[in-house]
């Protein structure tokens, strides 16, 4: 059976998808890729390597796309999915202080790597009518201070997920906002980039010390039955919300 790819895999929603895809379906197969080598060996270990295969490396790095693509159709004879999960916030800083080398480190993560690993695994996405998750943020529709570099990287998301829906009639494809998810990256925005944001910051605090930041689950809970039953054709190419209405049951 052709496997799944998850990118940023080893922690957060990529962690949370991956061992929700696996204990859905026992078919299913994934092959998974982040930095830290640790967690993707635990999945190894849990699943078994007839489940299980793992890419270790920089999601922006070619070499590591075309890996990805090579392990799922050597090891499990294709591709039936991807999500498109891995992602990074920093730089976050106002406009009059920005990087622009930091900026587009930024895209070569968020937005670059997508394209390249979209472009290398479209013969096999061909093949099986597969579905592709674009993991993007409110941010790509909302202004955040500090966020310019993030906020732009998830609005070009939205926008070649919608092109490979028009280019691509045998591929399904979605952008969705997971919402305001306790993870890492929430960490960060209140300890390290607490100062760059200033007042902004304040709402994210107020989500962390209400208990109203959402478990990774839920949006991994999403994708899976996405993946897993199939994005319906009157979503093909959107961008949507985690909460939006016609995602409601895809949510158990």
């Amino acid at each position: 059976m052709p496997a799944i790819i998850v990118t940023g895999a080893s922690r957060g929603i990529g962690k949370a998808l991956a061992e929700i895809i696996l204990s859905k379906s026992n078919d299913t197969k994934l092959v998974v890729t982040a930095r830290s080598l640790e967690p993707l060996k635990a999945l190894v270990t849990k699943y078994g390597v007839d489940r299980v295969a793992f890419v270790e490396g920089d999601i922006s790095s070619e070499e590591v796309s075309k890996k990805l693509v090579s392990t799922a159709v050597t090891k499990f004879g294709g591709i039936s999915g991807i999500v498109l999960n891995a992602g990074v916030l920093e730089p976050v800083t106002q406009l009059d202080e920005l990087d622009v080398n930091a900026w587009k480190k930024l895209f070569d993560i968020n937005f670059f790597s997508a394209v390249q690993l979209v472009h290398d695994a479209i013969p096999e996405l061909r093949r099986t009518s597969g579905q592709v998750i674009f993991v993007s943020s409110g941010a790509s529709t909302s202004g955040y201070s500090g966020w310019g570099a993030y906020g732009s990287s998830k609005a070009a998301l939205n926008h070649f997920a919608l092109t490979l829906s028009t280019h691509e009639p045998k591929i399904s494809s979605i952008s969705i906002a997971p919402g305001v998810v306790d993870t890492a990256m929430q960490s960060d925005i209140r300890t390290r980039f607490n100062e760059a944001m200033g007042d902004a910051v304040k709402k994210f605090v107020s989500l962390k010390e209400t208990g109203a930041l959402l478990n990774p689950e839920y949006p991994a809970t999403i994708f899976a039955n996405l993946l897993l039953r199939g994005i319906p054709a009157e979503l093909n190419g959107k961008y949507l919300r985690y909460s939006d209405e016609p995602l409601k049951s895809f949510t158990e």
